[in-house]
């Protein structure tokens, strides 16, 4: 016999039934107490399974994070006891110029994609006034906490897209840069969708040179104000060249090809450009544009510098207009021959400006960025009163620098 208070067949581990007793059993036909240990044994096993886990990603980050993985040795997931702080952003980074570099054609590409990217003008006027205020007191030598480089950046470019470089006033919402491509591309849309006829022809040279008066003036260059009676002037002017033109070019091709007949508005559009920016800015004209050092430091004002500027304008405006207006009737002239646009008719006006709408959205940054922004002159090609002036100040001068406009 066993020795007493010990069984017969060894004893397993808690919990475990003991070997040769039979256990009663439940209504199911389980065994009565058994599951209850059997949760409670696999609620632990899962416990120290997830416990070893964590511990290995906390390993395997800590790891990862010390070979430069995570920024600043941070693990995902977790919080340092000792955070981080990044350091406070330098006040010497120079946002009064653009980001890119100006000299070449790729930086100054870059920079008008971002000045005339169309969902600046989705923003209410209190993200710009904080983009302004942002801007503002950074130049002041005041930098917020937490500002990073990127958002700084950003801010600039809202403030840019917004007011004026010189004046620094808030600028006409269509005005602007960033309403370059959905404005014209329905307005150049429509005017070569509906060209066959005279009404058709003078109404929408009407808007567009309207429409142009109202971005001439809003990006002119300089700083004087503009009286309304020369405002008027410049535009009955510009916008009865620009008619006149477009009938006479019409009346031109009335027996030429169907397909030459479609370059009849990009033809007034050029025309009009040469009579519609010099009108709207004869004032920079009479009395010159700010000339500055390469400091920014201002000389004076200058008639050589805006002649230059204007004729840089010019030549951008017409290169803008020469894909939206050159390939879309090209392709038209194809499509409507098609059964497809003869039996849906109504579908030629809004293919159009989709199609001008894909050229204006790279036209208009590359052919603002044919010239620079700030733009150089030597000064030995200024008027002899300014060079003289220039001379007084600083005899070592010899290139001096002003904003083009656009």
């Amino acid at each position: 016999m066993a020795p007493l208070g010990l069984s017969r067949h060894r004893r397993g581990p808690p919990g475990a039934p003991t070997p040769g007793v039979r256990r009663p059993r439940d209504g199911r036909g389980r065994h009565r107490g058994g599951a209850g240990r059997s949760r409670a044994g696999a609620g632990r096993s899962t416990v120290r399974a997830a416990e070893r886990g964590t511990r290995e990603r906390l390993q395997n980050g800590w790891e990862r994070g010390r070979r430069g993985a995570f920024p600043g040795g941070r693990l995902w997931g977790c919080v340092s006891p000792h955070p981080r702080v990044p350091p406070p952003l330098p006040t010497t980074i120079d946002i009064r110029e653009p980001r890119w570099d100006q000299s070449t054609f790729q930086g100054r590409a870059k920079h008008f994609f971002t000045v005339t990217d169309p969902r600046n003008l989705l923003l209410s006027g209190a993200a710009l006034d904080e983009a302004r205020r942002l801007v503002l007191a950074y130049r002041a030598g005041t930098v917020p906490p937490g500002l990073t480089e990127d958002e700084l950046w950003r801010a600039k470019y809202i403030y840019d897209s917004a007011f004026h470089p010189d004046t620094g006033e808030k600028m006409l919402l269509i005005g602007r840069m960033s309403a370059q491509v959905p404005m014209n591309m329905t307005i150049t849309g429509c005017m070569l969708t509906f060209y066959r006829t005279t009404p058709a022809v003078v109404f929408w040279q009407w808007v567009n040179q309207s429409f142009n008066a109202i971005v001439n003036y809003t990006n002119r260059s300089g700083d004087a104000p503009i009286t309304p009676s020369q405002l008027g002037t410049a535009y009955v002017s510009a916008t009865g060249g620009a008619v006149v033109t477009a009938l006479g070019l019409k009346s031109l091709t009335k027996h030429l090809p169907a397909i030459i007949g479609r370059y009849v508005p990009f033809a007034a559009v050029a025309a009009a450009n040469c009579i519609n920016i010099p009108l709207m800015r004869q004032r920079e004209l009479k009395v010159g544009i700010p000339i500055t050092d390469e400091n920014g430091n201002r000389l004076g004002e200058s008639t050589a510098a805006a002649q230059k500027a204007i004729f840089q304008v010019v030549v951008s405006r017409i290169g803008m207009a020469a894909p939206a207006m050159a390939i879309p009737p090209v392709i038209m002239n194809v499509l409507e021959k098609r059964a497809f646009l003869k039996r849906y008719p109504y579908l030629n006006a809004p293919l159009q400006v989709g199609l001008v709408g894909l050229c204006l959205v790279f036209a208009t940054p590359l052919c603002c960025a044919l010239f620079p922004q700030k733009s150089s002159m030597q000064v030995s090609r200024l008027e002899p009163s300014v060079q003289a002036r220039i001379r007084e100040v600083d005899p070592q001068l010899h290139t001096v620098y002003f904003n083009k406009g656009l």
